[in-house]
């Protein structure tokens, strides 16, 4: 009898565990990017990336106490999250990513399984009640369950707040957003000061994409959508010859009418010898590919190169990867590609000036 009803708790107890680890990895992913792509927006918009991870707590929560309901919606869920997820990964890389759909899974594929596992402990559960089979008399060890798969999670998200708040909360930050110099590490580069030539803000709330930048002296000029009469995006031609950076006034606080020549755009190896620490150049190098630099230190988001209050972690560089995509780097030493189209509020930019 034993036997059997182990076997008949077998599905619940893999489920559960599932639902665990599932939920374990989306709070850790929703707390770390909270810290890191979340920290310097207002307030509650860093909130946002810890839904994901509330919904899989709820879901552990009702799936555990109602499985067979809770199982169809985790079904249905998992489906229609694959759906949106695989089309947003292949709308912002421009092309389809495998990695995409790996990615995907943990909230997909495991999500339907475990849906389908808590259907037939659902129906397991059920007989046990009609065959009068008594729960454990210990209080912990009957709800077991629940203490696992919500203490878990929780117990992970305090862990990344942990070793990263104390990091986000020592950056430096000297107040200032005026043009400053920063020499080092074979780069010696004036980077422009708060303003149209760094992280230019625009109404619809993000920052310029790359196309935008690279087209912004295109008559009419400004950073107006101009990519209806072209059949590819910008090129580094015109980066060179119409980016906004060009038209920037000498001190770097308007826009003129036309070309000035002092400002242009970083190019990626310049941006990536250029990251700080402690106000200092950190001693990054590129190697031309995506990845993580080689770094003397790990940089920061940091002034004088960032705006620590600011949403922007990534900035675009001048330089094309291909036709279609642009370099950009990441505060804490990584490069990448994007689609020149794509902006966002965490993509910003700033121009530089030689000596």
């Amino acid at each position: 009898m034993k036997q059997i009803q182990w076997k008949q708790r077998l599905p619940g107890y893999i489920a559960t565990g599932l639902m665990t680890v599932t939920t374990t990895l989306w709070v850790f992913w929703g707390t770390a990017e909270m810290y890191y792509e979340g920290w310097g927006n207002p307030f509650p918009v860093p909130l946002a990336y810890l839904i994901p991870g509330a919904v899989c707590l709820l879901a552990t929560a009702l799936v555990l106490t109602w499985p067979r309901v809770a199982g169809w919606v985790l079904i249905a869920g998992g489906g229609l999250f694959t759906a949106w997820f695989l089309t947003l990964q292949i709308r912002r890389a421009g092309r389809f990513n495998p990695w995409a759909v790996l990615s995907a899974f943990p909230i997909s594929g495991v999500i339907v399984l475990v849906g389908v596992l808590f259907l037939i402990e659902g129906r397991n559960r059920r007989r046990r009640k009609q065959q009068g089979v008594p729960s454990h008399p210990n209080w912990y060890l009957r709800h077991l369950h629940y203490l696992v798969a919500l203490v878990v999670p929780l117990l992970t998200s305090l862990i990344v707040t942990a070793t990263q708040l104390p990091g986000i909360l020592a950056r430096v930050d000297d107040g200032r957003r005026d043009a400053r110099w920063i020499e080092g590490n074979g780069v010696a580069l004036t980077w422009a000061p708060a303003g149209p030539g760094w992280n230019w803000k625009q109404p619809w709330g993000g920052y310029p994409s790359w196309d935008s930048i690279a087209l912004h002296g295109v008559a009419p000029v400004g950073l107006e959508r101009k990519l209806a009469d072209r059949e590819t995006h910008a090129t580094q031609a015109d980066m060179e010859a119409t980016g906004l950076c060009r038209y920037l006034s000498e001190d770097g606080l308007t826009l003129m009418d036309q070309a000035q020549d002092t400002w242009r755009m970083p190019t990626a190896d310049e941006m990536a010898r250029s990251l700080v620490r402690r106000g200092q150049n950190a001693g990054c190098s590129w190697n031309g590919k995506e990845g993580r630099l080689t770094c003397r230190v790990r940089p920061e988001k940091e002034t004088p190169l960032w705006a620590p209050d600011q949403p922007p972690i990534y900035y675009w560089t001048g330089t094309a990867s291909d036709r279609d995509h642009a370099w950009y780097v990441s505060y804490n030493g990584s490069m990448a590609d994007q689609p020149k189209d794509w902006g966002n509020p965490r993509h910003g930019y700033r121009c530089v000036r030689e000596p």
